[in-house]
């Protein structure tokens, strides 16, 4: 029987990110003083980690949770009158982009990028704010989905809650956290904002497909 696939989550190492063998992940770790890692079995969860708080996971031996029968009955189906967003980095801080698309024909509606320096989360919250600004200016019903649960919180204050300085390399993208923040207090909205639930419809329609 062939070996169950592992990702494997590094978040602080040579180049932070999400590796799919062991191979790939020691050498980010190897000789890095106080690097930071872990292995998955699933990638939704990796991708979750990776943008949360390695103190959460330290230690930690847990894996996904199948959904039973009756768990997926009651989530049901995506709506597919609406549009879901992404946004993807390569390191955290990294080259970061994000997008927005059609959430049943994958067409891509906006995207913005690549920036020299920013975070996923940053990605997430800016797309989360240009899809309610795209759905606004064309008076669209359709609902907004993300797979980010700390971009909706940041959405929701009207706040980008980064940690990441500002600096030369990353201006542009505090030029754009600036004038989201600006949209969210001065336009109302009633784009309801909808978690997508990763464990029972696969990656969401927006996802880049790496990391």
């Amino acid at each position: 029987m062939a070996a169950k696939k592992k990702f494997y989550v590094v978040w602080k190492g040579k180049r932070p990110g999400i590796y799919e063998s062991w191979a790939d992940c020691k050498a980010q770790i190897e000789g890095f003083k106080g690097a930071q890692y872990k292995s998955f079995s699933e990638f939704a969860e990796a991708k979750k980690a990776y943008n949360s708080n390695y103190l959460e996971y330290k230690g930690k031996s847990k894996g996904k949770k199948e959904l039973s029968p009756e768990e997926l009955l009651k989530i049901g189906d995506p709506n597919y009158n609406s549009i879901s967003v992404d946004a993807a980095s390569s390191g955290n801080p990294g080259k970061m982009e994000y997008q927005g698309v059609d959430t049943k024909t994958k067409k891509l509606l906006f995207k913005q990028g690549p920036f020299e320096q920013g975070t996923n989360n940053i990605g997430e919250f800016l797309a989360l704010v240009h899809g309610l600004a795209f759905l606004k200016e064309r008076k669209s019903e359709r609902i907004i989905y993300s797979d980010s649960r700390i971009a909706i919180g940041w959405v929701r204050k009207k706040k980008c809650g980064t940690k990441l300085k500002k600096n030369a390399k990353n201006a542009t993208v505090f030029e754009l956290i600036q004038r989201a923040e600006d949209w969210l207090k001065k336009n109302r909205y009633n784009t309801p904002i909808v978690k997508w639930e990763t464990k029972a419809w696969g990656e969401i329609p927006a996802d880049f497909g790496r990391k």
